[in-house]
C-alpha cells in the first residue's frame, strides 16, 4: 500500500501557524515581485482565482477582506523539511514528492489498521508542525493521489483520511473523478480525451492499451494500470536534476545594458552554486531575456541561446563568462527588459570528468569556490561576490507584504508578551 501525505493549502497553512487570527479567513500568497496568486486557502477560493495578477484584484482583496502575503520561501521550506521529517519515522520508504506532498511505501502494515494509522500521522504531523494534512492510502500511488483528493474533498466524512481498499471502493472513485484531475493528465492531453468521449477515470481505464499507446504514449498505459490497482509506478530515488536555473522578474523594467549584465551575472553565479551542491558540472548553458508581455502598448522583445561549454564546470567565474557572451549575442537597445534568466543543462558528476586534451576549467578555481561557499554559507549569502555582480548594488524582490522568517532568522522571531 501507498500512503500519500499532503499537506492542506501549504503556504497559506505556514501563515497560520504564528498567525493563529488567520484561521478561518481569507488568505492568499503572492509570486515573486507580489505578481500574482499562486496559493489560496479555502475561504479565498470562490472570490480568487488562481493566477489571477494582484494588480487587477485589489479591489476584491478589499471587498472579501482577503489577507495577502509576499512568498516566504524562507519559511515555507523550512516547514516542509519538518513534515518531511516527521514522516520519515512512519516508514522507511519515502518519495518527497513536491515542497508539500510525499508517498510513503507502506510494506509490512498488513496487520496494522490503516485507518487508525492515518489517523495518528496526520494528528501527529498536525500538532508537531502546526500543518494540517490529508492523505490518501491505496495499493497504488495514482490510487492513493486519487484517495487524498477524496480525503480532502470530504473531510467531515473521511476526518481526513481515506483509504481505497476494495474493488467498490476503486471503481466508486474512479467514476467521481473527471479524467482532467487524473494525476499525470494535463490540460491538453485531457481535452483529447474528452474529444474522444473520455470524461471520467473509469472511462480511461477502460480503453484498450494499443489504442492509448497508439494515441497517446506509454506513459498513459502505465498510468491506466495504476488505476487499475496494478503497481506500475514505483517510489523514485532522488536523481540528479537535469537542469538548473535562475530566473527572475525585476522589480521594475529596465533598458541598460549594464544593469541587465550585472543581473545575468549574479544568476550565473546562483546556477554555478546550486551546481556545487549537487556536486555536478554543466555542458551548456542558456541565456535568455524578455519585455514585459502584459505590457501592450510597449515594443516586445525575447531572445534565448544555447552555447556548449568547451569543457564541464562549475565555477561561477566560468559560467558568468559564457553566460555574458551569450548576453552580448542576443541584447538589443531600445527595449524596456522585465525578465532574465539563465539555465545550466547536460549535467554530469563533478567527480567524472571527460579531460579535453587542449582546454579544460582552471584548476585553481576549484579552492576558490569552496572557500567562497564556505564564507557565504558561514556569514550571509553573497556577502562574497564576483566584481561583476556590483559590489554596491543590492537587488531585492518587491515584497510588500512578507512575513517574518520565524523559524529562521533569530532577529524575526516571534515575541511573546505576558
Amino acid at each position: 500500500m501507498y500512503a500519500l501525505v499532503d499537506c492542506n493549502n501549504f503556504f497559506a497553512s505556514c501563515e497560520r501557524v504564528f498567525r493563529p487570527d488567520l484561521n478561518g479567513k481569507p488568505v492568499v500568497i503572492l509570486s515573486n515581485n507580489d505578481g500574482c496568486v499562486i496559493a489560496r486557502s479555502n475561504e479565498a477560493k470562490p472570490f480568487i482565482p488562481m493566477g489571477a495578477p494582484a494588480f487587477k484584484y485589489k479591489n476584491e482583496f478589499k471587498h472579501h477582506y482577503i489577507h495577502v502575503f509576499s512568498s516566504n520561501y524562507v519559511l515555507y521550506g523550512d516547514f516542509s523539511a519538518r513534515v518531511m521529517s516527521m514522516l520519515t519515522t512512519y516508514s522507511p520508504d519515502i518519495e518527497i514528492y513536491s515542497i508539500d506532498e510525499a508517498f510513503l511505501k507502506l510494506d509490512g502494515y498488513d496487520n496494522y489498521n490503516l485507518q487508525d494509522y492515518g489517523e495518528h500521522i496526520k494528528h501527529k504531523v498536525t500538532k508537531g508542525t502546526g500543518i494540517p494534512v490529508s492523505i490518501g492510502i491505496a495499493p497504488t500511488k495514482s490510487l492513493s493521489k486519487l484517495a487524498n483528493r477524496i480525503a480532502k474533498k470530504y473531510p467531515q466524512k473521511t476526518k481526513g483520511v481515506y483509504i481505497i481498499d476494495t474493488e467498490e471502493k476503486r471503481i466508486k472513485a474512479l467514476k467521481w473523478l473527471k479524467v482532467e484531475d487524473i494525476w499525470g493528465i494535463g490540460r491538453r492531453l485531457s481535452k483529447r480525451l474528452n474529444y474522444s468521449g473520455i470524461k471520467t477515470a473509469y472511462d480511461f481505464v477502460q480503453q484498450d492499451d494499443k489504442w492509448l499507446k497508439r494515441n497517446f504514449s506509454v506513459l498513459e498505459v502505465k498510468l491506466k494500470h495504476d488505476l487499475l490497482g496494478i503497481e506500475t509506478l514505483k517510489l523514485e530515488d532522488v536523481k540528479t536534476k537535469k537542469s538548473i536555473a535562475t530566473t527572475r522578474t525585476f522589480d521594475k523594467t529596465y533598458t541598460d545594458y549594464e544593469t541587465i549584465r550585472e543581473r545575468v551575472v549574479t544568476f550565473a553565479c546562483s546556477c554555478a552554486e546550486k551546481l556545487r551542491k549537487e556536486k555536478s558540472n554543466c555542458n551548456v548553458i542558456m541565456v535568455f531575456i524578455q519585455t514585459n508581455r502584459h505590457q501592450n502598448t510597449q515594443k516586445q522583445y525575447g531572445r534565448n541561446i544555447v552555447i556548449k561549454t568547451e569543457f564541464p564546470t562549475n565555477s561561477s567565474i566560468e559560467i558568468a563568462k559564457i553566460a555574458i557572451v551569450g548576453l552580448n549575442k542576443i541584447f538589443k537597445t531600445g527595449f524596456n527588459y522585465k525578465k532574465a534568466g539563465i539555465v545550466v543543462m547536460d549535467l554530469t558528476p563533478e567527480n567524472q570528468q571527460q579531460l579535453n586534451l587542449f582546454n579544460n576549467s582552471n584548476p585553481k578555481h576549484l579552492k576558490l569556490m569552496q572557500t567562497i561557499d564556505k564564507l557565504n554559507y558561514s556569514i550571509g549569502s553573497q556577502k562574497i561576490k564576483l566584481a561583476s555582480q556590483g559590489m554596491g548594488r543590492t537587488w531585492k524582490m518587491k515584497q510588500e507584504k512578507l512575513s517574518p522568517r520565524y523559524t529562521t532568522q533569530i532577529n524575526e522571531i516571534i515575541t511573546v508578551r505576558i
